[in-house]
């Protein structure tokens, strides 16, 4: 079993920057893929940026291409989400995601290991 936890939210202005952070423990060696979804209010659950354990490859939604990076630390138990240039539209639970299998998958369903998400709020 692997435990995420988010932390790094929070109610920022547009335009302005912010840093998300999954911590993982428990059997992170099974970990394949990390992502990160996102969940406005009303709206489904939407992938946002996927990475492969040892940092080799990413894959990025179209809405938030050239502004979001995904990253890992040297351990591979921690990832980030660094979001630059945020937009209202940016609104919403932001969830961290693990899992086994390989391939940058963006459905929800492809995911085994959630986190309880962190709140992240753009005013215009």
């Amino acid at each position: 079993q692997v435990l995420l936890v988010e932390s790094g939210g929070g109610l920022v202005q547009a335009g302005d920057s912010l840093r998300l952070s999954c911590a993982a423990s428990g059997r992170t060696v099974t970990i394949n893929v990390m992502a990160w979804f996102r969940q406005a209010p009303g709206k489904d659950r939407e992938f946002v940026a996927a990475l492969y354990w040892d940092g080799s490859t990413t894959r990025y939604a179209d809405s938030v291409k050239g502004r979001f990076t995904i990253s890992r630390d040297n351990t591979g138990d921690t990832w980030y989400l660094q979001m630059d240039s945020l937009k209202p539209e940016d609104t919403g639970i932001y969830f961290c995601a693990a899992r086994p299998g390989l391939g940058l998958a963006t459905s929800r369903a492809s995911y085994d290991y959630w986190g309880q998400g962190t709140q992240v709020t753009v005013s215009s």
